[in-house]
Order: structure tokens, then C-alpha cells, then sequence
């Protein structure tokens, strides 16, 4: 019996990007999708569906709405749901998480981190298809695992991990599954600036290491007023030629010593982005291909 999926998304491009990515890598799966929660719901009623990946922010039906329609339905209380939300924030998603989802996912995301929560979901229910599960460079923003946020058993990720999934998006080349024109590979610069602002007016000027459109890796001086994991963040970058300040939120994925040793002097921070505003991946795609 083949695989059968459940898309929810009311942008199309989205819901074709996840549509792609799915058939290029599980042959034979039937993958279902609508573009509000109502439709989603009825396609789950008329169909023996494994997997939901469904946006949070709909019209009509929202995707928490339809997360507690689908528990309420005999065998829907074991369907795994991976909620796709462009909201990052932590209360955000452990909100969803007491809402009854298996997973999530933040937009912008690339292919490989939607493979990954997928296979991970397919394992759990015993459906994992006999292929090879993608090199996501598994263990740190990809998986972004619920048993961290939750104080699961899994909160001691290595440092190993976590640094080859920071280079593995910071070489990212899709957002939001599309091709930009302009070049996403991070880009390396020992000369560019940015300003990391967070609430209660802490305000940092950091030096940019690598940016991608996903993620901006950059090294500010160790004070005793420290961002904290998930604080939100607004990354204003200095575009220069005139354009004046690009302003990105984001909230923080890691922090790490910029040396080997304890009183090390600099603090090594990845921002992860979550906007999902076209103009401002316009922009920030020219700067980068300008570094």
C-alpha cells in the first residue's frame, strides 16, 4: 500500500516545493493537498492518511484547529503531525507541542530539513520507505528535536553535531523551496557588520563570520548581559551604497566560545531568520552576493 501524505498550506509554492521534494525521494507515494484546514480535514476523512504536514497559520480552518479535529477522529490520535509555522518564538512552539503535534517546522526551511522530520515521523509509525534517509547533517537546527524544548533525554547534543548542521543551512541555495537567482551560499567576510538587537534594550555589534538566507553566524564580544537560546533577536545589516539597514528577526539557535578556553573574550552566536517576506530575501540575497 503506498504512503499517503497530507499537505495543508494555503501558499501554493509551498505546498509544491513539499510535493517535489517528497516524490523525488519516496517512489509510489500518494500525497494529498488543500489549501485551508476545512479541505484538509475532509481529505483526512476520505482518506487512510499516515502523515500530516500542515501550515499553522491558514484561513478558514487553522492548523490548530485542524490538529484537534484530527485527534478527535478515531485513529487520528496516532497520526503523526508535523506543524509548518514561519513563528519560531519557543512559547510558540511548545504551545503547539501541548497542542498534541509530533513535530515542527520553521519556515524558511530547506529540503533536507523537511526530509528529515518526514523520515523521522515514518519511523516512529513503523512506515519508513527503503531508501537512504538524506545527510541533513542531522543533530542540530535540522532536527531542532522537541525533546529540547521540553527537557527531553536528548538535550545533550554534541558540539560535533551541531556545528556540521550549522554548515550544512549556511550552505543552503533554496528558501522556501525556491531558487533564488541570486547566490545562498554563506559567504565569509572579516569586514562586515551587523547590530543584534534584543528586548530590554540589549544591543550588540557583531562581526558577520558567514550569512546565508537561513542563518547569520557572527562573533561579538563576551559580556555579562549575554543573549540567551531562543531570546528573539532583530539583525539589522548595514547594506550599504545608500540602501541603509535591512532588519531581520530571528530568534537565537546557539552559542558557542569563539575560543578553546573558559575566559575566552568572544562569543561565536548563529541567528536563525524567520521571516517569510520576499522583499527582504530580495534583499538580503544582492548583499550577499556582494560579500
Amino acid at each position: 500500500m503506498p504512503l499517503k501524505v497530507l499537505v495543508a498550506d494555503d501558499a501554493t509554492f509551498i505546498r509544491d516545493m513539499i510535493k517535489k521534494q517528497l516524490r523525488d525521494r519516496i517512489p509510489g507515494i500518494e500525497i494529498f493537498d488543500a489549501n485551508d484546514g476545512a479541505r484538509a480535514l475532509a481529505l483526512f476523512k476520505q482518506n487512510e492518511i499516515d502523515i500530516i504536514l500542515s501550515d499553522w497559520e491558514m484561513p478558514i480552518m487553522t492548523g490548530e484547529e485542524l490538529l484537534r479535529n484530527v485527534r478527535g477522529i478515531p485513529g487520528g490520535e496516532k497520526t503523526p503531525f508535523v506543524m509548518i509555522s514561519s513563528r519560531g518564538d519557543r512559547d510558540h512552539i511548545v504551545k503547539a507541542i501541548h497542542s498534541g503535534v509530533s513535530d515542527y517546522l520553521s519556515k524558511p526551511f530547506t529540503a533536507e530539513e523537511l526530509l528529515k522530520k518526514v523520515y523521522k515521523q515514518l519511523k516512529i509509525i513503523g512506515k519508513l520507505p527503503a531508501v537512504s534517509a538524506p545527510r541533513a547533517a542531522a543533530q542540530g537546527i535540522a532536527s531542532a528535536s522537541i525533546d529540547v524544548l521540553t527537557g527531553g533525554a536528548r538535550q545533550a547534543a554534541t558540539a560535533k553535531s551541531q556545528a556540521s548542521s550549522n554548515a550544512a543551512l549556511l550552505s543552503g541555495s533554496s528558501v522556501n523551496g525556491t531558487t533564488s537567482s541570486h547566490p545562498t551560499a554563506a559567504k565569509t567576510t572579516s569586514k562586515a557588520q551587523a547590530q543584534l538587537r534584543f528586548s530590554e534594550n540589549r544591543i550588540f555589534t557583531c562581526l558577520i563570520r558567514e550569512i546565508s538566507l537561513q542563518v547569520i553566524s557572527c562573533s561579538l564580544h563576551r559580556t555579562e548581559n549575554l543573549p540567551r537560546l531562543f531570546d528573539q533577536a532583530v539583525v539589522d545589516i548595514d547594506m550599504g551604497s545608500g540602501v541603509g539597514l535591512a532588519s531581520l528577526n530571528g530568534y537565537v539557535h546557539s552559542l558557542t566560545a569563539g575560543e578553546n578556553r573558559a575566559d575566552s573574550n568572544t562569543i561565536k552566536a548563529l541567528i536563525r531568520f524567520v521571516d517569510n517576506d520576499a522583499e527582504k530575501f530580495a534583499v538580503l540575497s544582492k548583499f550577499i552576493a556582494q560579500m
